[in-house]
């Protein structure tokens, strides 16, 4: 029997939005804004899972674990976005934190068609990326019933490894079946079933907690600075330096002399200037 998607929050019809293509442009955005207003708010009322799950994060990480996304479409790009952006923010290796998309690297410009469906494939990607008992994965599907995403869970639970499910229907499939639930309920799209708005947005906000909270906790931040920031071009650089100077009060010709002696890295920078 085929799924009714029609009940699914994120596929409803939103009645704010309803006369959206005859509005003025600037009508049409406000009706946008409005919506992602309520996006913040539903991320507050799912904070208590989503610390529950940074500990759980950094407790594996910290055993030798590693974070692995696992989604399709807009939910899978999101997820190898946020891994793609932990070395160089916090100077972990690429294989920490791994982004895994239905139909593989393809599918982050273009469509696969069919991926998504796939409930065995999900099980093949995390076997080729040798994924373990030690690991957590997260699977992220804003309607909580990707069967790709499904798939994988299935497959983490039955090797003993931890899960959390990150969807924006409440009593997802996917919520039932992880050992953490993160869903923010954003509701009916701007544009009906356009989950790539408010749902992505949300989804985004949870993902940079999860990392960002989890790279804290095992000490990759000093105050609220970025100290193993990779300083691979000038920006960065630059932000090095700053990072030096705001952590140990020293001047700038002392902040880029400590950093040439440690070979750019502001954290060994610090160390040295505060021994």
């Amino acid at each position: 029997m085929a799924e009714n998607f029609s009940k699914l929050t994120t596929e409803s019809i939103n009645p704010a939005t309803a006369n959206i293509d005859k509005c003025s442009t600037i009508e049409m955005i406000r009706l946008i804004n409005e919506e992602d207003k309520k996006v913040a708010s539903a991320v507050e009322k799912v904070l208590p899972a989503v610390a529950y799950a940074v500990d759980l994060i950094a407790e594996k990480i910290s055993g030798g674990g590693r974070l692995f996304y696992i989604g399709a479409g807009t939910s899978g790009r999101l997820g190898v976005l946020d891994a793609s952006e932990c070395p160089p923010t916090f100077g972990v290796s690429p294989e920490l934190v791994q982004g895994i998309i239905a139909g593989g690297n393809i599918a982050l410009t273009t469509a696969v068609e069919g991926a998504e469906d796939d409930f065995e494939l999900a099980e093949k990607n995390l076997v080729e990326k040798n994924f373990g008992a030690a690991d957590v994965l997260a699977g992220i599907a804003a309607s909580g019933r990707t069967p790709y995403v499904i798939g994988g869970i299935e497959y983490a639970k039955k090797i003993g490894a931890k899960t959390i499910g990150i969807s924006c229907v409440e009593d997802s499939t996917l919520a039932k079946i992880s050992d953490i639930a993160i869903t923010p309920v954003t509701g009916a799209e701007a544009v009906t079933g356009s989950t790539r708005m408010k749902a992505g947005t949300a989804t985004k906000m949870v993902l940079n907690m999860l990392t960002t909270g989890a790279m804290i906790k095992i000490g990759k931040v000093y105050g609220n600075l970025m100290v193993d920031v990779q300083a691979t071009n000038e920006k960065l650089r630059d932000r090095a330096k700053r990072i030096v100077i705001a952590a140990t009060g020293c001047d700038e010709n002392r902040a880029e002399l400590a950093l040439k002696i440690c070979g750019g890295s502001a954290k060994d920078s610090i160390n040295f200037l505060m021994r």
